[in-house]
């Protein structure tokens, strides 16, 4: 006997996950029809691929990869539908956008896929080129084609309609863009149809359809099996070029990048919300694609001390909503620390980056200086020769936090430069030292000391 849990949630399996997801989505009318005709390109598709074989034409089997590739369009589809219907957790907090995203990106990349698997089976029958029967291939043509196009305009896939759009121009859109312009310029009403480019799937559905009939005439008239091949090519080619743009614009929103044709708007508001009442700098935004139309972002926005943060916010994410759908705001105040300024006895313990320390008052009297021999007069400032005579008129001194605390400011920090002592306030050199300085004044008494001393005045 184990332990009972009473609480304990039962643990499905992926399958049953699986089911009940597809439930979900099931339930909904709309997604009748994309199963309906997801069941109908599984039938056509085991078709194709039986006709494939008999046939032996490695131009219908590209031709085929198509068809398959719209059934992973359905499947993407029904992936929306599902997205749509779930609601972000606690786990998902941007929601489930991203997988439409992944979805479009694993649909191209295995559709490219398939183009180079045809790349390298029509090398190899070039070296050796089989027969092909031509009885049921214009007839595989056909049911391909149709089928596509039903699907394609039937359907809509609003993820693969958005990536089509989005997404840079393949070079085969290119080519038709530049022969639709020449003839629209003799035929001006084919104008809506032709430009300004066309539908991407449609337009592979067309060329392909177009390359095996062209497959099939030569094959009929001459017994030219290499054109098989080389229809395979073009097909492949033209394949690889039509996702390759999609893919690469799947793959950026999944890396998080930022859309390159909304920076310049991202910009603008920025500068925008740095001109706001209250806000002093915009910093450390970040904006990337959630998902396919939807952008997210996170700024930081410092404002002053004295602003209402409940009013910045508001106006800061009124300006930015308007693009960005997802946006996170951190909102903090200025924080600045004015210095402080010692203006008594220093410290011991406690020194700022930079200290000023006020001179000792000049004491008024009519004794003669030590240095100078004259009597010093309050008011008059002190004789240019004077030496380390301080007076009212000197500037404070400022002494930079390089040590713990200053020399001659109290307690021994290690030797004292010039070899001499500092007794308490600032040291006179030859003062209680051994050796005297170099003014020859070896043993000049401190003025503020105990001891005023002087030589008489003649």
């Amino acid at each position: 006997m184990g332990t009972i849990h009473l609480f304990r949630k039962t643990q499905r399996s992926l399958i049953g996950k699986l089911s009940q997801e597809f439930r979900l989505v099931a339930a909904d009318r709309r997604s009748w029809k994309i199963l309906l005709f997801g069941a109908i390109n599984l039938l056509c598709t085991g078709f194709l691929l039986m006709w494939c074989s008999s046939t032996n034409s490695i131009a219908l089997t590209a031709y085929t990869y198509l068809t398959i590739f719209d059934l992973f369009s359905l499947m993407t589809c029904l992936i929306s539908y599902w997205v749509m219907m779930r609601k972000p957790s606690p786990v998902y907090s941007f929601g489930f956008e991203r997988l439409e995203v992944l979805a479009v990106f694993a649909s191209t990349v295995l559709a490219q896929l398939g183009a180079l698997f045809i790349l390298k089976e029509s090398a190899e029958r070039f070296l050796e080129q089989p027969e092909i029967h031509t009885g049921r291939l214009l007839v595989g043509t056909f049911v391909a084609l149709s089928f596509n196009l039903f699907t394609m305009l039937s359907v809509r896939n609003k993820p693969f309609a958005y990536v089509s759009e989005a997404a840079s121009t393949s070079w085969l859109q290119e080519h038709v863009a530049d022969l639709s312009r020449s003839v629209c310029g003799i035929i001006p009403g084919l104008s809506s149809i032709f430009l300004p480019r066309m539908n991407p799937f449609v337009l592979i559905d067309l060329a392909g359809a177009l390359a095996l009939c062209i497959t099939y005439m030569l094959i009929e008239i001459n017994n030219y099996f290499a054109v098989d091949t080389a229809s395979a090519i073009a097909i492949a080619l033209m394949t690889f070029g039509t996702m390759y743009p999609m893919s690469v614009y799947s793959g950026k929103v999944l890396l998080q990048t930022t859309p390159p044709h909304v920076i310049g708007q991202l910009d603008k508001l920025i500068r925008e919300v740095s001109t706001l009442d209250g806000v002093l700098e915009v910093r450390n935004e970040h904006f990337w694609t959630l998902g396919f139309g939807s952008l997210a972002g996170s700024v930081h926005v410092r404002i002053r001390r004295d602003a209402n943060e409940q009013m910045v916010l508001a106006h800061v994410t009124n300006r930015l909503y308007t693009l960005v759908s997802t946006l996170t705001v951190q909102i903090f105040k200025d924080d600045w620390i004015r210095p402080a300024l010692v203006s008594g006895p220093v410290a011991a313990n406690v020194l700022s980056d930079h200290h000023i320390i006020p001179m000792p008052p000049v004491r008024v009297t009519d004794e003669p200086s030590p240095a100078t021999s004259t009597p010093a007069k309050p008011g008059s400032p002190p004789p240019e020769f004077s030496f380390n005579t301080p007076g009212k008129n000197v500037n404070p001194v400022v002494l930079l936090n390089t040590q713990s605390r200053p020399y001659g400011l109290g307690g021994n920090h290690g030797a004292a430069p010039y070899g001499g002592g500092f007794s308490p306030g600032f040291g006179i050199p030859g003062v209680g030292a051994a050796q005297g300085s170099r003014t020859g004044f070896t043993n000049l008494p401190n003025r503020f000391g105990t001891h005023a001393r002087g030589q008489p005045r003649p």
